[in-house]
C-alpha cells in the first residue's frame, strides 16, 4: 500500500473508542458559543483555555449544539487552578443576567481557597468533599455524569461524588431550583483574587 492510500484509509477510518461520541464544546480560540453574564471583562482567553479572573460572572453555554440543552450526558473539562483560587462547573443550569446561577448543580473547583470548606469534585451543598484531592497549578480532569436522577463526579477518572436525587428533594436550603433536568453548562469566575483555566470542554449525550 503507497503512502497516499495509506493517508486516505486513516483519514476515512471511524473515531477510536476514547473520541467516538464526544463533541468539543469550546473552539479553543475564543467564547464563540459562551456567554458571560454581569461582569464580562472575567472570562478570556489564553493558550487554548478559557481563564476565569475577575469579578463574580459566570460564562453559559449556549452553543447550538443540542440547542444548549443537555440531560443524560457526560462532561469532561480539564481544569487548572492558581493558588487560593476557587471556581466551579454548572450543569443542568439556564442562563441568568447575575448572581449565582439558581437552577442546576455546581460541581465545585476549589483546591486551597480557605473559606470554603468544600473542596474539587463537590456536588455544591448535596454531597460536599472535605479533602483536597488535587493540586494547584497542575491540570487535572472533572468528569461529570448525569444520568437520570443519578449525578456522578470523576477526578483525574477517580469516583468522588455519587448522588440520587430522591422522591422528595426540594433543593438545597440556598437554591431550590438544585434538582435534576434539562439544562445547559457553565463556568463560574468566583471572585477577583481566584484564577481558574477550563479547556478541552467536551460532551457526550447519553441516550
Amino acid at each position: 500500500m503507497n503512502k497516499l492510500a495509506w493517508f486516505l484509509l486513516l483519514a476515512l477510518s471511524p473515531l477510536t473508542a476514547s473520541d467516538k461520541g464526544w463533541t468539543s464544546l469550546f473552539n479553543g480560540k475564543d467564547l464563540t458559543g459562551w456567554k458571560p453574564n454581569e461582569n464580562i471583562e472575567t472570562f478570556s482567553v489564553k493558550d487554548g483555555a478559557i481563564v476565569a479572573h475577575g469579578q463574580r460572572s459566570h460564562c453559559f453555554y449556549v452553543g447550538d449544539f443540542h440547542d444548549h440543552t443537555f440531560k443524560d450526558f457526560e462532561l469532561k473539562v480539564d481544569v487548572m487552578t492558581l493558588p487560593g483560587s476557587n471556581g466551579g462547573i454548572y450543569i443542568e443550569t439556564e442562563y441568568q443576567d447575575k448572581s449565582w446561577p439558581t437552577k442546576g448543580f455546581e460541581i465545585q473547583v476549589n483546591n486551597t481557597y480557605k473559606s470554603d470548606p468544600r473542596k474539587t469534585a463537590s456536588i455544591y451543598e448535596v454531597q460536599d468533599v472535605n479533602q483536597q484531592l488535587v493540586p494547584d497549578n497542575k491540570w487535572f480532569t472533572e468528569d461529570i455524569t448525569a444520568k437520570g436522577n443519578t449525578i456522578t463526579v470523576k477526578l483525574n477518572g477517580k469516583v468522588v461524588a455519587n448522588w440520587t436525587q430522591p422522591a422528595d428533594w426540594a433543593g438545597t436550603k440556598d437554591f431550590a431550583g438544585r434538582r435534576v433536568g434539562p439544562g445547559t453548562i457553565a463556568l463560574q469566575g468566583h471572585d477577583p483574587g481566584s484564577t481558574v483555566y477550563y479547556k478541552n470542554i467536551r460532551i457526550k449525550a447519553l441516550d
